[in-house]
């Protein structure tokens, strides 16, 4: 009879590679779970995140799953272990923190849906800057059928789609397809299983032909402006395309186009 070795230190819960274009992919590595976000998943992405803030040469991150699943949302086994107010509050907010940290992040961040979003795991899928997902992937906030109003998934959500298909999410619980998600906003695109790579590297390609700084500035304003009225959102906006256009990027993009030549940060 052959033993397993039980020396070998188990798989992380987490894979954080990054290519020499600085594309960092966090791949979910929990598939007999359903990749949850439990403590353990949700500590590994905080320092995942983490290390990306850091790298001054990180260009995108790709957050993909390994498995059926993208992620089932949080761990409710674990949860259920721990009946305490305190611990809960504690959860959600380093859940919070982790969401935050994605919003705050300069580089765009892409999710890779190949199959269930649901819970914490749509939240992930709507706090992404982008999202492509394979046409068997499913969408749901169900929290609700155990009970739980999916509120901190729905703070994501209601800022994809309309008020009205987010709050019908919530209340029955009930999920929806990709084509559906791409129709309300929570997905960019939609492919077959076979060509979410491609799709991805398509548009990854495009993203990376951008300049950093430009699309930093505009991430950060992007986020701002949603949250104020309209003549703060035209004081943020005009304050930073002015700081934009005296950037070397932008002063070397303009002149390129006067040129009629490729800007030189496009290599």
């Amino acid at each position: 009879m052959t033993h397993p070795d039980i020396s070998q230190p188990p798989e992380p819960v987490l894979l954080h590679e990054r290519d020499a274009r600085g594309v960092h992919t966090l791949t979910l590595n929990a598939p007999r779970s359903f990749n949850v976000l439990s403590e353990t998943m949700l500590m590994a992405l905080q320092a995942a995140i983490d290390a990306v803030a850091s790298d001054p040469q990180s260009r995108l991150v790709l957050i993909a799953a390994q498995g059926k699943a993208f992620c089932a949302g949080h761990d409710l086994k674990e949860m259920r272990a721990h009946p305490d107010l305190v611990y809960y509050q504690a959860l959600f907010a380093r859940c919070s923190r982790l969401m935050l940290s994605i919003r705050r992040l300069e580089v765009p961040v892409l999710a890779r849906v190949q199959g269930l979003a649901t819970a914490a795991g749509c939240q992930l899928v709507a706090q992404c800057d982008l999202a492509v997902a394979s046409d068997n992937a499913s969408f749901g906030v169900n929290g609700i059928d155990v009970g739980l109003f999916c509120a901190t998934p729905g703070v994501a959500l209601s800022r994809n789609v309309l008020p009205k298909q987010a709050m019908e999410m919530l209340l029955t619980g009930d999920f929806i397809s990709a084509d559906q998600a791409r129709e309300r906003g929570l997905v960019n695109r939609v492919v077959a299983p076979d060509g979410l790579d491609a799709e991805i590297e398509r548009l990854a390609q495009r993203i990376l032909a951008k300049p950093r700084e430009a699309l930093a500035m505009g991430k950060a304003l992007f986020y701002r402006q949603l949250e104020t009225g309209l003549e703060a959102a035209y004081q943020l906006a005009g304050q930073t395309m002015a700081c934009n256009m005296v950037h070397e990027v932008a002063q070397e993009g303009v002149q390129a186009f006067i040129d009629k030549r490729a800007p030189s940060w496009r290599g």
